[in-house]
């Protein structure tokens, strides 16, 4: 799904003007990035959560000359999707159970 794909979803869903669903896909993904550039997490609820990971210095190979170059440390985004979003994805069949919450 892109970028676009979900704009669509966000305009039928909610009978609102294209430019007002940009606006609300756009806040949630500077939201969602401001959050985890403050290095906090992004946890939705039966989705997911998004979190920074450390990877340190390393060296590294050139592939085109085999030359050994420094790759520096950096941060990166690692999703991991919550317990719902598994099952849904690997049991197609149970999907109305996993909207409806267990009691």
């Amino acid at each position: 799904m892109t970028r676009t794909q979900l704009i669509d979803a966000l305009t039928l869903t909610l009978a609102i003007p294209r430019k007002e669903s940009e606006t609300v896909l756009q806040t949630v993904f500077e939201s969602m990035v401001n959050s985890l550039r403050a290095g906090d997490k992004v946890e939705i609820r039966g989705f997911g959560s998004f979190r920074l990971r450390q990877r340190r210095a390393r060296m590294g190979r050139n592939p085109k000359t085999g030359a050994q170059v420094e790759v520096q440390a950096r941060r990166i985004a690692y999703f991991k999707p919550a317990k719902e979003l598994r099952d849904v994805l690997n049991n197609p069949s149970s999907e109305s159970a996993a909207a409806a919450p267990d009691a």
